[in-house]
């Protein structure tokens, strides 16, 4: 089974250059499931009912999320509603909408995807590590599982990497939105990498508008982000999972511009 991971989608822009691309990389790389980080995919933050249609409709077949999950509430119903579209599993379970899990059938396979996110410098949610164990506690030894760790410091997402080795096929790193180049197959078969990067304009800082973050760091005054405009990119990673061990067999990153 191949699975494409797209780092965090920014803004209307990312989203309209990843639907131009993702049948034809679903097409040339024979994908049969496609995850997509898009807490970041509605123009000036978050995710909206809109942004997460449209990314559906794009041909993504699960998609993610973070510390920007519930930055428009509007989203709330929609986390409720639709079972493809989580938030990280480690939120208050009894105050946060939606789940952080979803669990699908892909070519008569059981696949679990989780996300998580990190504490590191982030918000101050569950452990991930103990909310991991509990989640693959009922996950089953027939599923594969996929991992979308959201998070900052790298030391942390390379911990729960190891932490998880050989107890999930893949986990895949988000949030920082510059990828990494440390895609490896981990020694107990997990495919493993620090950050996917992201989908949206090249010539940004993370995708917003250069200008208005300098302004930012050195006047150290609030300023108003605004998505950058221009060339885009996607950023992603394929993981080739055996469907029999449900390890990692290959790990192949990309970055498509245009």
């Amino acid at each position: 089974m191949k699975v494409l991971a797209i780092g965090d989608v920014v803004g209307s822009i990312g989203c309209n250059f990843l639907r131009e691309q993702l049948a034809g990389l679903r097409k040339a790389h024979g994908i049969d499931l496609v995850i997509a980080n898009g807490e970041n995919s509605a123009d000036g933050n978050g995710i909206t009912p809109f942004s997460a249609d449209y990314l559906f409709k794009s041909g993504v077949d699960v998609i993610t999320a973070g510390n920007h999950s519930f930055r428009r509430r509007e989203i709330f119903k929609t986390f409720g509603s639709e079972p493809r579209l989580i938030r990280p599993a480690n939120y208050p379970s009894r105050s946060t909408p939606g789940s952080g899990v979803c669990t699908l059938d892909v070519n008569k396979n059981k696949v679990v995807v989780i996300n998580l996110m990190g504490t590191i410098f982030m918000e101050n949610l569950d452990c991930p590590f103990k909310t991991a164990d509990r989640i693959l506690a009922n996950a089953g030894s027939d599923a594969i599982v996929i991992v979308d760790f959201h998070a900052e410091a790298t030391s942390e997402k390379r911990a729960l990497g190891f932490y998880l080795d050989g107890r999930i096929s893949a986990l895949f790193g988000t949030h920082t939105h510059v990828p990494t180049a440390d895609e490896c197959i981990l020694p107990r078969g997990t495919g493993y990498i620090t950050d996917v990067g992201m989908a949206g304009v090249i010539d940004s800082a993370l995708g917003v508008r250069v200008d208005l973050v300098i302004r930012k760091i050195k006047t150290k005054m609030p300023v108003r982000f605004e998505n950058a405009t221009g060339k885009c990119k996607v950023d992603c990673i394929i993981f080739d999972i055996d469907e029999s061990t449900k390890k990692t067999q290959s790990v192949n990153r990309l970055t498509i511009t245009g």
